[in-house]
């Protein structure tokens, strides 16, 4: 999988500037925007649109990060905006883009754009919180230096084929303290093959059309990919967010105490993946590198569902999972969304991949939103075994969906599959077998002290499962589409539907075999395995093997999972499984084991096939639903539909 490096910010975050995020007040200074839009037929493409953007800096902080640019060349429409308007200091969006800073520096989700930055891929979808771009503030520079500086800001344009049009109509309005950013048209391999599924081609344009007229600014931004919508639509950064974030960068850049290991947890819908998002993009503008351990294996950031993993982060994170999907530096497959069937073998895969941690770096942890009887239970186990040295729980304030997780309830409290102290006594966690880290009789527990922070969250039906966005099985799809996104060729151009691309072949009697989430007899194991998804893993053993295959497993092994494949067929007669991945054949030559888990290919992969005549492959219509493991395709409810007009199958 192909992974853009970004060098680190140098920019900084200050505790003013975390406060000041809440709110923008109507006294700080006026932001001006001039946009441009370009003409397609310039470069003789319809890609070949963007506008550049004057931004009034307020007293707002730092953050940044980006990937290269083209260099645009296209004739285009200067419009200057009202700038006695306090929503002008702010942009508010959804849609896609890529953004560059030419002069001055802006924040976006936390993280600074200076104008030393390559171009940032941005993605803002309808189904996520929109992104806002601010300016940030810079030293007021002498008198004697604004001819340099408006020299800087002049050349910074031209560089980039900014006509002169537009930069008379900029510099008419330059001041020391303004940014002037460079917003051009957006388009991805995995974007592409994303919007060619026809329930999904409008996934970033906005759930509703705003009453307001449409100026020729909406126009402008309308030909890069986004749209202005209402500052109330972005992130809504509460006091209590304010204070926790700042404690944190304080403790992961100091590191008084050690490396920072900050674990977030809280009830379904509370913004935890927001504030991961925020507050890595936060570290790296500090920081080279921030690690993340995924332990949530419904709701994945950096990869398909049913994982977990660890990641080396060193890119800002500006959009949901689907666009940054990438390979961690470790990841097991634990194959299902949910643990509750087996919660000793997530303790166990957890503890493995935790156990790579090389505790250089802050870690940030992402836990499950089941927290309720049982997952509360698991989670205290889970804060044992991880030993955190901050927990960041978000709840509402009425705290009526989980108790204060302080160290003095997770010392005394029983767990899962451990014992508080007034009931037994626990030796430190370790690595190994199940068996290695339960409580013995008579032992002590003591669970290491940590600091607590709690995040209230005040955006609209927070904490409330039922009221969110999008439902997660979607978003779930999302990573999946995302992930094969990666299929295609990186040159613009026709999507290529699945079935188009040649298959590898594997021999049966190369790779393993195992379904984790079920009992499968061996002469069914075929038809189970047949245009399934698979994780694509290394097993220490040797594969041995004296017929043709296939091999297949007694026992789930926990192991290193190198990527995800379809297979999209079993050809009995030559003994081969024919797989589709985008797994570079480097990490091929590692993977001799299959794991089949109940994570599915998205429907709309299997009713989409471009190109078929007749009957399509893998789905049909006349078939006994009552056969155990057989189902209809999932229809969207009403109400969900109504919040997400995608009609998604």
């Amino acid at each position: 999988m192909r992974k853009h490096a970004f060098p680190p910010a140098d920019l900084t975050t200050g505790v003013e500037a975390l406060r000041a995020n809440r709110t923008v007040s109507a006294a700080m200074s006026s932001m001006r925007r001039t946009a441009r839009a370009s003409s397609a037929q310039e470069r003789g493409s319809d890609q070949d649109r963007n506008s550049v953007v004057r931004l009034k800096q307020t007293s707002l902080p730092a953050g940044a990060h980006s990937s290269k640019p083209q260099a645009w060349q296209s004739k285009g429409s200067v419009e200057d905006m009202d700038p006695s308007h306090t929503s002008d200091l702010v942009l508010t969006f959804t849609g896609k883009c890529r953004l560059r800073c030419l002069y001055g520096a802006v924040r976006l989700l936390g993280f600074a754009v200076a104008s030393h930055h390559p171009g940032l891929p941005v993605f803002s979808p309808a189904t996520h919180c929109a992104l806002s771009l601010e300016a940030l503030p810079g030293a007021r520079p002498p008198a004697a230096a604004l001819r340099q500086l408006r020299a800087a800001a002049r050349a910074a344009m031209r560089s980039h084929r900014v006509r002169r049009p537009a930069r008379v109509k900029v510099m008419a309005r330059f001041s020391p303290d303004c940014a002037v950013v460079l917003l051009e048209h957006l388009d991805t391999p995995v974007t592409r093959f994303l919007l060619s599924h026809p329930p999904l081609s409008r996934f970033f344009e906005p759930q509703k059309k705003e009453e307001s007229n449409f100026t020729p600014e909406h126009a402008v931004l309308a030909s890069v990919g986004i749209v202005k919508c209402s500052p109330d639509c972005g992130l809504q950064v509460s006091e209590s967010m304010c204070l926790a974030l700042e404690e944190l960068i304080q403790a992961c850049c100091e590191e008084d105490e050690g490396v920072p290991v900050v674990l977030v947890c809280g009830p379904k819908n509370t913004g935890k993946s927001t504030f991961n998002r925020y507050l890595i993009n936060l570290l790296l503008n500090r920081l080279p590198v921030v690690e993340y351990m995924e332990c949530d294996i419904g709701q994945t950031e950096f990869t398909p569902p049913g994982c977990v993993s660890l990641s080396s982060v060193t890119e800002p994170v500006l959009g949901p999972p689907f666009t940054h999907q990438q390979m961690p530096s470790k990841m097991v497959y634990y194959g299902q969304t949910s643990c509750e069937q087996d919660t000793e073998r997530y303790l166990d895969v957890v503890k493995y991949v935790f156990s790579y941690y090389k505790k250089e770096v802050p870690l940030i942890i992402n836990t499950m939103g089941w927290v309720k009887g049982e997952g509360l239970l698991l989670l205290i186990d889970l804060i044992r075994l991880l030993s955190p040295s901050h927990i960041v729980q978000m709840d509402m304030c009425d705290w009526k969906l989980m108790p204060p997780l302080t160290s003095e309830h997770i010392h005394f409290s029983p767990g899962l599959h451990t014992k508080g102290k007034q009931q037994s006594k626990c030796k430190q966690l370790g690595v190994g077998s199940m068996e290695s880290w339960r409580c013995p009789e008579g032992e002590d527990v003591s669970a290491p002290q940590h600091k607590l922070l709690y995040v209230h969250p005040e955006f609209p039906r927070a904490g409330v499962a039922g009221e969110v966005r999008v439902h997660s099985s979607i978003l779930r799809d999302m990573s999946i589409l995302g992930y094969l996104g990666h299929l295609q060729s990186p040159d613009i151009g026709a999507v290529l539907p699945l079935h188009s691309l040649v298959p590898y072949q594997v021999p049966f009697n190369a790779v393993a075999l195992r379904v984790i989430h079920t009992d499968v007899a061996p002469s069914n194991i075929m038809y189970a395995v047949n245009a399934s998804w698979v994780g694509l893993c290394c097993i220490p053993e040797e594969i041995r093997c004296q017929s043709e295959g296939p091999v297949l497993l007694t026992q789930t092994p926990i192991c290193d999972c190198l990527g995800f494949g379809i297979v999209r067929g079993v050809d009995m007669e030559k003994k081969l499984y024919h797989i589709l991945t985008p797994v570079p054949p480097v990490n091929l030559r590692l993977v001799n084991c299959l794991l089949l888990g109940s994570i599915a290919i998205p429907n709309c992969v299997l009713v989409g096939q471009q190109g078929i005549e007749g009957e399509i492959p893998y789905v049909t219509s006349d078939y006994n639903y009552s056969i155990m493991g057989s189902g209809k395709l999932r229809k969207k409810k009403p109400h969900l539909k109504r919040r997400f007009e995608c009609d998604y199958p």
